[in-house]
């Protein structure tokens, strides 16, 4: 069976639901409402929006609420699949990346992002932000905010300064451990094709997950209380055997150049 299909992201998420996982969106944990042992499912929109909202209408079928972040690109952003979403009950949020757009120029980067940030809460009161890796640029998106505080426009949380970073990942249980999985490269362990999505408070994983079927096994037979982040690309998540290689393909050549560009 392959990996990164809908039939085993609904698997993923059956599995969640066993081991005594509830879920929150980021926004949920932003304001305290996360409790118990619990999972936040982030999705950065990329491309591909069909492919996020039909994961969409997976999480939905199980009542399963998760976070998706869309970029201002046209890849991305797409209204009346936004607009789907949002309708679903899930929440949207603003994956920027300004200051790879306008080469480090910290004003025009302001003034873009607080444009694209009214443009967004049209379809969604928009109060969590994430940033895109943009792994080709050399400007990281996150420094925007060395000189402004996007707390200032009304945003309660970003994951890489509020949840992946911080000194405590959970301020309620500061005894419980978060654990970080991503789907970056197409494989949940690929820390060494991964440029800028990296998490600094966090253990390895004592069970190696490679795979999703990993990741299934190691829930089914050792779940924890651990607080679960799992951030997917829903652009790689597919039943249809064409794009599902193409991707694999073209994920492929972009591990080779993400290992170029963190050796250099």
């Amino acid at each position: 069976m392959k990996d990164f299909t809908l039939t085993i992201y609904h698997q993923l998420l059956l599995a969640l639901q066993r081991a005594g996982y509830s879920f929150y969106t980021f926004e949920d944990w932003c304001y305290g409402k996360a409790q118990d042992r619990y999972a936040i499912l982030r999705h950065d929109v990329d491309s591909k929006v069909a492919n996020s909202l039909a994961t969409a209408r997976i999480e939905a079928e199980l009542g399963i609420c998760a976070t998706y972040y869309f970029r201002i690109v046209p890849q991305s952003n797409q209204p009346e699949m936004i607009r789907a979403i949002a309708a679903l009950g899930h929440e949207i949020g603003y994956h920027y990346e300004e200051m790879s757009l306008f080469n480090g120029d910290v004003e025009k980067s302001i003034e873009h992002f607080k444009r694209q940030l009214a443009y967004f809460r049209q379809f969604y009161p928009v109060c969590t932000i994430s940033m895109h890796g943009s792994p080709t640029s050399k400007w990281d998106n996150k420094d925007l905010w060395i000189t402004y505080d996007y707390r200032d426009f009304g945003i309660v949380g970003e994951p890489y300064f509020d949840f992946l970073n911080a000194k405590h990942a959970d301020n309620t249980s500061l005894n419980r451990e978060m654990l970080y999985f991503t789907d970056t490269a197409n494989m949940w362990d690929g820390d060494k094709y991964n440029v800028r999505d990296k998490v600094s408070n966090q253990r390895k994983v004592f069970t190696k997950i490679h795979s999703t079927f990993d990741f299934i096994d190691w829930l089914n037979t050792k779940p924890t209380d651990n607080i679960l982040m799992i951030t997917t690309h829903p652009q790689r998540w597919t039943n249809s055997i064409m794009p599902w290689i193409k991707e694999l393909i073209i994920q492929t050549l972009k591990n080779y150049v993400k290992r170029w560009i963190i050796r250099r």
